[in-house]
């Protein structure tokens, strides 16, 4: 276990060293001047010049590289001009917000998808079966930005029953802050549950027909027993892989409908650092955000090697 997790340790060295130059590149191309967004239209080019003097955005492209792939190897993400702090210091302080509603939306799509998707395949070609799926097709489907949209169109505009500005306080009664998750959360966890519950059927159809799980029918064990303690056992390690990156996918995804929502986390950061073209900060969040993915990943893949040992087995014998 431990030579598998410093060699998959090792294999993300080179991934997050793409993630930081692709981004420097990528930064780079967005049209607009930072020394211009900072001083306005109206500021002189002597002004203009200085500023970007200041910012170090008169040295080569290479230098600028350099100064700034130094920097992340010291855990210096660099400092946002538009909010004049270290951009480290931002992160984390928007950070929570987002693991907020991320992390609740998880657990709905969890508690909902799974479930369903069990359902589903005990009760394949069913009413309930052919219902669900085609609700899961239309959540995968669905683009999180008009979903989000449309709910605050007509839980929030037309029928006024959830607030959609911010996060609410605790100053205000617990009540204040459920109001403000509800959309968000629901938005976020359209996607994840939809595919939790069409990956949960499908895995779990190719283990109930299996040889052992009749011979378990045969032998009396009681239906809920079968399903949940024996089939659904079997059918977990791909629905950990799912979960692992649709976790991953949904803090990244959390930019959009923190955006339509105006929470105040990560992606409103992010947003306003391309609007400012805050090279720093839009970096910093980026190179933040893939440390995640790719450690829910390097979690993903231990907890799979703990439920499926023959992963484990094989992966010593390909070391050793």
């Amino acid at each position: 276990m431990l030579k598998t997790f410093l060699k998959r340790l090792v294999q993300l060295i080179p991934i997050l060293f793409v993630v930081i130059t692709l981004t420097f590149v990528l930064t780079r191309m967005i049209p607009g001047d930072p020394a211009v967004i900072l001083l306005g239209p109206q500021a002189s080019p002597d002004e203009i010049a200085r500023m970007q003097d200041e910012l170090g955005l008169n040295k080569p492209l290479p230098e600028q590289y350099m100064d700034y792939l130094t920097g992340v190897l010291q855990g210096d993400f660099g400092k946002s001009v538009s909010y004049n702090r270290p951009v480290l210091d931002l992160i984390l302080e928007r950070l929570p917000a987002t693991l907020q509603i991320t992390l609740v939306s998880m657990v709905l799509a969890v508690l909902v998808g799974v479930p369903i998707g069990v359902l589903s395949a005990v009760k394949q070609y069913s009413a309930f079966d052919y219902f669900f799926m085609v609700l899961a097709l239309i959540g995968v489907s669905m683009p999180i930005f008009w979903l989000g949209l449309m709910l605050v169109l007509v839980f929030s505009v037309k029928l006024g029953w959830f607030a959609v500005l911010g996060m609410g306080s605790m100053q205000n009664g617990l009540w204040d802050v459920i109001k403000h998750m509800i959309l968000p959360v629901f938005c976020l966890a359209t996607i994840p549950t939809a595919t939790f519950a069409r990956i949960t059927r499908s895995s779990m159809l190719e283990v109930i027909n299996r040889e052992s799980i009749k011979a378990l029918r045969a032998r009396g064990v009681r239906e809920s027993v079968v399903v949940w303690k024996h089939a659904f056992k079997n059918a977990l390690p791909p629905l950990v892989t799912v979960i692992g990156m649709q976790l991953a996918s949904a803090f990244s995804g959390a930019i959009l409908t923190e955006t339509i929502f105006s929470w105040p986390g990560m992606g409103t950061l992010i947003y306003n650092a391309v609007f400012n073209r805050d090279y720093a900060l839009i970096q910093g969040a980026v190179l933040f955000i893939a440390i995640i993915f790719v450690f829910v990943n390097l979690v993903v893949d231990l907890i799979y090697l703990v439920i499926n040992p023959r992963v484990s087995y094989e992966g010593g014998g390909d070391s050793a």
